[in-house]
């Protein structure tokens, strides 16, 4: 063979042989990268959470505490994280729309991670030469605030890239938005549209408009320095006309409808305390901490349904507040308020102070000690009772009748000597110092006379029945009203009044005048006893508690329990209705009548014109109005009437509207 030829042979066999080699060694350095990449995963992966943890994850809510209707939330408990999960259906359509334009116009096409974003962001980047724009996808957002932390690192940025692809893997895009929307902060503690939409605007996300929906996607970029309440809102509001003119340009909106959303003037809501019927909400809030924990409370997601009908407590703070003002000339200045519904117990509006949200005053002042107005304390709850004056006077008549007496027994309102009380005679006077001789039981608790009352004190103690009472001078029959103070308070306490634990020598007979300290609350409460003839039911504040399920957890079903016989209460119902018989005092027309209503009605005023009461039932609606200070000092001298009447009567005869129109039956034996 020829040289040549050989040679050639050779080469050629060589050339043959040298191919193969590159492959193997392509194949070689491919299977390297591969290999190495899935070490990578399996190394960046083996310690991360699995996507199914999200559910758990997302499921930390706050608490709500809602009015009756369940519309109008009152308050909400939570942690670090303000929180209300809502489902895609809830949410408007361009709100989702609103956030994919803003966040990841190419969601519904990419595997988790956008490669063209993600060279996008690196070009800005290079070309600002700072590392600003992340180029993330919703599902990455996603995984970095639920389980990552925020630090810009290439080990982070692997372990986000790893957990997108297998959230995106494993879940629908509907499902990874639905959980994004419930997740993303939106600053201000808010956390998932829900809270967001409640926090900035006061309305369920199911009712913000687009402009308003432009505004929350708007903060996700920034929600601290894009806040509405920072320096800053000018920029969240043309962050808010970009995202609308994107979503046009998308195709999400006509160019009309962008320019329409842009002229939308936005209403945020006032930054301030999230707190509506703060003294009735503080109380439910003690009460759910109690039992269920506060911990529990801010992540639970719970729903509390509360007995607050909102429109009578928005009616009851005005009319307090108002009422306050005006009694300043007269030295009080402080005011509470409740209404009860007597047939179901059920709290309608509470108003512990004139203003919650007001300061403490005189300046300076010691709360506790010496203010005259502290605006925290729940005068209507407070530990420390006010003394009712003769507001107290119906449950010492009622346990008379409870006894076989009626309003027809005679008593004599003359000066008289009730005996030796605290190491002196005790020989008060009525608040006009004049006496009328002879007058019923009727006569002497409509007027509020003051002697014949303490005298139906002594008919409670005796054991037997006495009629036509003349004694003028009870020297020697301590006693007796010692008796007569045991079963009256045993009678209040079978009502609901909780506060009369004192020695009986230490009350005495001025107990009959309001001596002992009760809480508004209960005194309301009790009156509902008269109103339903003998029915306790005790003062309810929460209808039914829900959990994030929906389930019922907690139901109020407080049962009825008969304290007095229908005869008793219907007697007490009919004096107190009675606008004749307590004409000589206050006159036909006075603040006490209702000319379309029948009302019962009683005053109080203490002897050292330290406390104002007036508490007036009708069979629906039970409400009493204390006026006073905090301090305790003494009010210009005005009877309760006067005082707390007027707040009564300008909220009685609106919030009468709302109930039917019932009178109260008549005793079944006969009347004066």
């Amino acid at each position: 063979m020829p040289k040549r030829k050989r040679y050639l042979k050779i080469y050629q066999k060589n050339k043959k042989g040298r191919v193969p080699l590159f492959l193997k060694l392509l194949g070689f350095c491919f299977l390297f990268l591969v290999f190495g990449l899935l070490f990578l995963f399996i190394y960046y992966a083996k310690d991360l959470p699995r996507p199914e943890k999200f559910t758990e994850r997302i499921s930390i809510q706050s608490t709500k505490i809602f009015d009756e209707t369940g519309k109008v939330l009152l308050y909400e408990m939570y942690g670090e994280e303000k929180r209300t999960l809502v489902s895609l259906k809830e949410m408007p359509d361009y709100l989702e729309k609103a956030v994919i334009a803003a966040e990841d116009s190419n969601f519904y096409h990419h595997w988790g991670i956008d490669f063209k974003g993600i060279m996008r962001s690196v070009l800005i980047n290079l070309k600002i030469m700072k590392p600003v724009y992340g180029g993330s996808t919703i599902p990455q957002q996603l995984i970095r605030t639920t389980f990552l932390n925020l630090e810009k690192t290439a080990q982070r940025k692997i372990r986000e890239i790893i957990l997108a692809l297998e959230l995106d893997r494993r879940y629908s895009k509907d499902q990874i938005l639905e959980w994004y929307l419930n997740q993303v902060p939106f600053g201000s503690n808010a956390y998932g549209v829900e809270a967001a939409s409640q926090t900035y605007f006061r309305k369920p996300v199911s009712e913000i408009s687009l402009a308003e929906a432009a505004t929350l996607a708007s903060l996700i970029r920034a929600p601290s320095y894009l806040s509405p309440y920072g320096p800053n809102k000018n920029e969240l509001l043309a962050r808010k006309d970009y995202i609308l003119d994107r979503m046009a340009e998308i195709g999400y909106l006509t160019r009309e409808e962008a320019e329409r959303a842009k002229k939308e003037r936005l209403e945020f809501v006032e930054r301030k305390i999230p707190i509506l019927a703060p003294h009735f909400v503080m109380e439910v809030k003690n009460y759910l901490i109690q039992k269920y924990g506060e911990d529990f409370l801010q992540k639970k997601g719970l729903k509390v349904y509360t007995t607050l009908d909102w429109e009578l407590q928005q009616l009851a703070e005005k009319v307090v507040k108002e009422g306050a003002e005006r009694n300043k000339k007269y030295q009080a200045h402080n005011a509470s308020l409740v209404a009860i519904c007597p047939k179901t117990g059920q709290i309608l509006a509470l108003v512990g102070s004139k203003d919650w949200f007001g300061k403490p005053y005189p300046e300076g002042c010691t709360p506790g000690a010496n203010c005259l107005f502290e605006p925290k304390v729940n005068v209507a709850t407070y530990k420390i009772g006010r003394q009712p004056g003769s507001a107290f006077k119906p449950f010492v008549y009622v346990t008379a009748f409870e006894k076989g007496y009626d309003d027809k027994e005679i008593l004599i309102d003359e000066e008289t000597n009730f005996g030796i009380w605290g190491g002196k005679e005790y020989i008060p006077q009525n608040y006009d110092e004049r006496f009328r001789g002879k007058v019923s039981l009727r006569e002497a608790l409509a007027q509020s006379l003051n002697i014949p009352s303490i005298k139906v004190l002594y008919l409670v103690g005796s054991e037997e029945k006495i009629e036509n009472l003349t004694l003028n001078n009870f020297v020697g029959k301590e006693k007796i009203f010692l008796k007569g103070l045991e079963e009256s308070i045993e009678k209040a306490k079978e009502m609901g009044i909780t506060t009369l634990n004192a020695p009986l020598s230490f009350y005495g007979p001025s107990l009959v005048l309001g001596g002992g300290e009760v809480k508004l609350l209960e005194m309301v409460s009790a009156y509902g006893v008269f109103a339903t003839e003998g029915l306790r039911i005790p003062p309810v504040f929460i209808l039914r508690i829900e959990d994030s399920h929906g389930n019922i957890i907690e139901e109020n079903k407080k049962t009825p329990k008969r304290v007095l016989s229908k005869n008793s209460a219907r007697l007490i119902n009919d004096i107190l209705s009675d606008n004749e018989a307590r004409a000589p005092l206050f006159g036909l027309r006075s603040l006490l009548y209702f000319e379309d209503y029948q009302v019962a009605v009683k005053t109080g005023t203490t002897q050292d014109y330290r406390d104002a009461w007036t508490i007036g039932y009708t069979p629906s609606l039970s409400v009493g109005v204390w006026v006073g200070n905090n301090d305790n000092s003494p009010l210009v001298k005005k009877i309760g009437v006067m005082l707390a009447g007027p707040i009564w009567r300008k909220f009685m005869e609106k919030a009468l509207l709302k109930f039917p129109k019932e009178n109260f039956n008549k005793p079944e034996f006969s009347l004066l």
